[in-house]
């Protein structure tokens, strides 16, 4: 009799422990990663920043400047 209590008992939290295991793993874990939470519920659908790359040297225009100046000096008597 007291086993047929113990099983039944087992039983009857049986569906609640298997539902909690089956939520816990359904959830998955979250990883912060360059301040991005991974996965994000939008992984999928997000677009994807696409920055080109520039040129490599970054004050173009400055030293153009510079020789333009260099090259007006050298002109003048």
């Amino acid at each position: 009799m007291q086993r047929a209590k113990r099983w039944t008992r087992i039983f009857r939290w049986m569906p609640a422990v298997i539902g909690l295991v089956a939520l816990s793993g359904m959830t998955g874990c979250q990883v912060d990663v360059g301040g991005q939470t991974l996965p994000s519920p939008y992984y999928m659908t997000d677009d994807v920043q696409y920055f080109p790359s520039g040129p490599e040297f970054l004050l173009s225009r400055e030293a153009a400047a510079q020789q333009a100046a260099r090259a007006e000096q050298s002109a003048q008597p």
